[in-house]
């Protein structure tokens, strides 16, 4: 059986569904064009700047829920009472 790779999820698509926007959206948040997030999102090769933008959004929005959980983890934990 021969090792088949999955083609990579458009950068511009993952972007958007990760952060939960639209393309419209996203050129408004980053201040691209939105026929350009259209082009790209369409399959035109991205720039490497950009590429390397919606990389940094998409960590940074991990990074985010990260903290959010832990930030609500540690409000639940503060309200445990411990029994002695």
């Amino acid at each position: 059986m021969e090792n088949q790779s999955q083609p990579e999820e458009n950068l511009v698509k993952k972007t958007c569904r990760e952060l939960g926007i639209t393309q419209k959206e996203l050129a408004e948040k980053t201040g691209i064009a939105e026929q350009t997030i259209r082009n790209w999102s369409a399959g035109q090769k991205i720039p490497i700047w950009a590429y390397n933008y919606f990389n940094i959004l998409n960590e940074f929005y991990n990074y985010k829920l990260t903290i959010d959980l832990f930030q609500q983890f540690n409000q639940k934990l503060s309200t445990l009472k411990y029994i002695s």
